[in-house]
């Protein structure tokens, strides 16, 4: 199916949600672009854009569990929108995930529900890894 309506997932596969996420999105009947931003890296211009698409500050998307961010001093409430991008460029894990850019916005699809507000259709039904059975 050829697909009018882009969709790009800035994905990890190692994390359940984002594989929920993508999972979700497949079922709906989109083929989105899949971005392993961990492998990919970012580049402050795609993290700018992001935010400004999301209207979010750095800290709204930065990944504490599992990063190096508090050794960084990146959880320090004094920490700076510039110290915590220049961060998320040089360690991209430091970024949650998944992000959705889609036509109808960006988000962070925490939990993974929160992707069908970004999309024109829904997946018939939809189960997660876990068993749970998400209400369509």
């Amino acid at each position: 199916m050829t697909d009018t309506f882009p969709i790009t997932i800035y994905h990890n596969p190692k994390c359940g949600t984002s594989r929920n996420t993508l999972a979700m999105i497949e079922a709906a009947g989109y083929a989105p672009e899949v971005v392993e931003y961990v492998k990919a890296g970012w580049t402050r211009p795609q993290l700018d854009k992001i935010l400004a698409d999301m209207g979010a500050a750095p800290r709204d998307i930065m990944r504490t569990k599992g990063t190096p961010a508090e050794e960084l001093g990146l959880t320090d409430p004094a920490a700076t929108d510039e110290a915590i991008l220049a961060a998320m460029v040089e360690h991209p894990i430091l970024v949650n995930r998944p992000i959705v850019v889609t036509p109808k916005g960006a988000k962070l699809c925490r939990p993974s529900e929160l992707v069908l507000d970004l999309l024109e259709r829904r997946p018939d039904s939809f189960t997660k890894e876990d068993g749970e059975v998400v209400k369509l």
